[in-house]
């Protein structure tokens, strides 16, 4: 096993990471407590579907809980939150993970034991055709069946209806041509309502492979120890690792493209996007993250005070930025709530806003402000075991190296003023932007 050494901030022992001949990685990390974090995260998310299958890496962490030839559906969750676990999973892009967080036990009696049923979930998923449901025609309205396929169903219906993600998508979806980031992780109700079991096993099988898999472990115990119980319980049995896919990475618009939807709402909604560097890319991350804050995070931000405290007339209701990091290039997003009268002057107050980057340009005293909450955060995330587990997934999964942590907080107080202004030229010009709105019906 190829082995590592991370300097992780605010760690009193180095992160130690193992690479085995497989490709599976497992990730140990020392934290003072009687608190651990066990997690596993699968490189697998909505990059690697299509739109035949879109959906399918959300459906299948559902069912991953549903049992395998050694548990039954439910066992897991029963078995560990009487040992006081938090349990969950979660999907996203570019990853899917699973966690549990519990106290170890004396001698880390249940740290073994959530280790044994953690890898047993996730090399052993039985996906029995009793819980996802049969598939089923979307136009049948006398089907009542409550199984998964439907739960998630539901999921997807309840999310369609909510307005920020009608714009979010929108938005999301003219910001790419090609790549698999356009689609919504959740998928639609046509696929899940079609897609077999037999379908759902051999995604399983093609991207649940040792060498897209990392686990990691936190907590204060022997790592020598749990290293071997890591390597017992993950046998992938010469489990072969998936081809690597190499996504066509898309150019920003070079003309602002606008997207307006119609709903039956009373306010307007606008988000603007654009698209960013790689999340390895770590100063130009940390960069965006800073205009992020100077631009539109809480009271003191200059969308706050300039859009909603200094207007002499409402018009807005909400503004504020964001900025989501992945793989294969990161989203900057302005988004608004607004008066649906108003549209014409908030779009351009919005737009002033961009152009003021640089026309009014970032003080030092901005720059010290959000430098301060960043590395507040960066300290915040190492607090607690399913902080760190979480952060490292990250790192070792989005950005593909958690050697960067170790630069982090020396890149963060090296940057400029004229590094932020740059950035800002680089990224985050109106002619490179989408702008989605969804407005009143009329």
């Amino acid at each position: 096993m190829k082995k590592s050494l991370v300097k992780y901030p605010y760690l009193t022992e180095d992160v130690e990471i193992y690479e085995r001949e497989n490709g599976h990685k497992i990730v140990l990390a020392h934290k003072e407590g009687d608190l651990v974090n066990v997690s596993t995260w699968v490189k697998t998310g909505s990059i690697n579907e299509d739109d035949n299958n879109n959906g399918i890496s959300h459906f299948l962490e559902h069912l991953m809980f549903k049992g395998t030839h050694k548990h039954k559906a439910g066992e897991f969750d029963r078995i560990l939150e009487a040992k006081g676990a938090i349990v969950n999973a979660a999907t996203w892009k570019d990853y899917t993970f699973y966690y549990v967080t519990l106290p170890k036990g004396e001698n880390c009696i249940d740290l073994n034991l959530a280790i044994e049923l953690h890898a047993d979930m996730m090399l052993d998923p039985i996906l029995p055709e009793e819980e996802i449901g049969a598939p089923f025609d979307l136009n049948n309205p006398e089907v009542s069946d409550k199984r998964e396929r439907h739960v998630v169903i539901e999921e997807i219906r309840m999310r369609k209806d909510q307005n920020w993600t009608k714009v979010y998508n929108a938005c999301n979806h003219n910001m790419y041509k090609k790549h698999p980031y356009r689609r919504d992780v959740i998928g639609t109700p046509e696929i899940i309502s079609r897609v077999t079991r037999d379908d759902i096993m051999n995604y399983y099988n093609t991207f649940y492979s040792p060498e897209n898999m990392t686990t990691i472990i936190v907590g204060d115990f022997d790592k020598q120890e749990i290293l071997a119980k890591v390597e017992q319980e993950f046998d992938f049995k010469g489990r072969p690792n998936a081809q690597k896919r190499i996504n066509e990475i898309d150019k920003a618009t070079e003309e602002t493209i606008t997207v307006e939807n119609t709903s039956k709402i009373n306010t307007s909604y606008l988000m603007v996007g654009w698209l960013g560097p790689k999340a390895s890319e770590l100063k130009e991350n940390i960069e965006l993250d800073i205009i992020s804050i100077i631009l539109g995070e809480s009271t003191s931000s200059r969308l706050y005070q300039n859009l909603i405290e200094k207007q002499p007339e409402p018009i807005f209701n909400m503004a504020n930025a964001e900025h989501y990091q992945f793989k294969d290039g990161n989203n900057f997003f302005i988004q608004a709530n607004f008066k649906p009268e108003k549209k014409d002057i908030a779009l351009e107050l919005i737009k002033k806003e961009v152009s003021d980057l640089l026309d009014n340009r970032i003080t030092s005293d901005e720059l010290a402000k959000a430098k301060k909450k960043i590395k507040s955060r960066f300290a915040f995330a190492a607090e607690t075991v399913s902080e760190i587990g979480e952060n490292i997934g990250y790192y070792m999964t989005v950005c593909e190296d958690l050697k960067l942590v170790e630069d982090y907080l020396k890149d963060l107080n090296e940057i400029s003023i004229e590094d932020l202004e740059n950035t800002i030229r680089k990224y985050l010009n109106i002619d490179n932007a989408v702008v989605s709105l969804v407005v009143p019906e009329v």
